[in-house]
């Protein structure tokens, strides 16, 4: 009999953070975006440089707003950043990116529709 591992319901979740970075089911990640569908590895620009074409893969899935985990502490997305996505209708909440790792699962716990990009933590 052959038992195959289903993924959660709720999609891609943080299944713990170490000094490898975040492990979900799918490996261990320095920093990764995910939607509600998929997680993948992501290689971010420095903080103050993120713009839309940076997020684009989440952009894609319309989210209701985006997470953005900023690294080991609490840093704000660009201005022009911020801007862009509410144009687009798109809300994003700002933490450091272990907080943004617990809210996610909070979040897909409810159901909602979010993406996420989180920094490293080093």
């Amino acid at each position: 009999m052959k038992l195959e591992r289903t993924r959660d319901p709720a999609g891609p979740i943080v299944k713990g953070i170490g000094p490898g970075g975040f492990r979900t089911d799918d490996g261990i990640f320095p920093a990764l975006i995910m939607t509600v569908d998929s997680v993948a590895e992501w290689t971010p620009p420095a903080l103050e440089a993120l713009s839309v074409d940076d997020l684009a893969p989440l952009i894609a899935a319309v989210p209701e707003f985006i997470l953005i985990g900023t690294g080991s502490e609490l840093s704000r997305p660009p201005r022009a950043l911020v801007a862009a996505l509410e144009e687009r209708g798109i809300g994003v909440e700002a933490m450091d990116s272990r907080a943004a790792a617990r809210a996610w699962g909070v979040l897909r716990n409810e159901g909602r529709t979010i993406a996420a990009a989180l920094y490293p933590l080093v």
